[in-house]
């Protein structure tokens, strides 16, 4: 995951289609069953009851509109009428580039080009709630927190970890993903059978720059060969794809896009064992960024991610890799 995750292909890109997200709730019907014996003035009860029940409900369906609403009015962005959020656009599956609005891809900011992905997918999600256009600005990832911190974007979606080295600069959003770490390497590769970061000692090993699958996970296998970072997460798959290195260090989606784009590649989860990489909440909890102090939008982003479940965050994560454009072409 990025240390974006920084603590989050992605980078390539991959897996199904998720028709909705489903909010976290349930309702309760009532039964009629125990009363189909009973008499008329019995029977209007269930009906009553459910009258009263349906008050309760458009109740607080109007409340919940009215504090969105508030939320709404007191959010102030860069631009008016628009919710201007930067990513990298080149970390599949959260996000890419692709050259056409196919499976609600939105245009890039002075482009023509367009990008997709979780990332986006959330953004949009965001952006109607708030009753603004998405706007996506493409950045490299070592300019998305000096971005907010300038007012140039509103905030970052991009597979940031909330980590709290990035909280002394930005503001964090509640976690609107939960990114595990795994290890990609080639299935004929002598560690392709590693059942621990141990069976890993003195493998030649590189990540993505700045993130912590590289500056905190590397380090942990034992006699590791420490390569130079790569630039982006497509560049550290290119490097094992062509025998520059042994083994990749990165998050659960991106490992899953990547094997959609890199057929011959084996993903080693360690997840639930001693052997696995030792990391904090923070490093595999992602969240949106914003500038210190935006209140607003936080609590209004906040009121978004905060309806979703893990299954929600998955599903669509699913949705996004089955659409990734490596994915649709194989």
């Amino acid at each position: 995951m990025k240390k974006r995750l920084m603590t989050m292909l992605l980078t390539c890109t991959t897996l199904m289609t998720l028709t909705g997200m489903s909010l976290a709730g349930c309702g309760t019907a009532a039964s009629g069953e125990s009363t189909g014996a009973s008499s008329d003035t019995t029977a209007d009860a269930p009906a009553a009851t459910q009258s009263t029940s349906g008050s309760t409900e458009s109740a607080a369906d109007s409340s919940t509109t009215a504090d969105s609403a508030a939320a709404s009015a007191s959010v102030q962005t860069v631009q008016a009428g628009k919710l201007r959020v930067a990513m990298e656009c080149a970390y599949a599956p959260y996000n890419w580039t692709q050259p056409d609005d196919s499976n609600g891809a939105v245009q890039i900011a002075e482009s023509k080009d367009y990008a997709n992905g979780y990332d986006v997918m959330m953004a949009q999600k965001i952006a109607d709630s708030l009753g603004l256009k998405l706007e996506v600005v493409k950045l490299d990832w070592d300019s998305l927190i000096p971005a907010v911190q300038s007012g140039t974007v509103d905030c970052v979606i991009a597979g940031q970890s909330i980590t709290a080295e990035r909280m002394q600069s930005v503001d964090f959003s509640d976690p609107y993903f939960y990114a595990s770490i795994v290890t990609l390497t080639k299935s004929d590769s002598k560690y392709a059978s590693a059942k621990s970061i141990a069976d890993l000692s003195g493998a030649k090993a590189t990540s993505q720059i700045n993130t912590i699958w590289y500056d905190t996970c590397i380090p942990q296998i034992p006699d590791v060969d420490k390569q130079s970072a790569q630039k982006t997460a497509p560049q550290m798959l290119v490097a094992l794809d062509s025998g520059a290195t042994d083994i990749v260090v990165t998050d659960m989606p991106t490992a899953k896009a990547a094997l959609v784009a890199y057929p011959d590649l084996k993903l080693l989860d360690f997840s639930g064992s001693d052997g696995d990489y030792k990391v904090s909440d923070e490093d595999v909890n992602i969240g949106c960024s914003m500038k210190k102090g935006n209140t607003a939008l936080k609590t209004a982003i906040n009121a978004v991610v905060d309806k979703m479940t893990a299954d929600d965050f998955n599903k669509l994560m699913d949705q996004a890799i089955s659409v990734q454009p490596m994915s649709t072409s194989n």
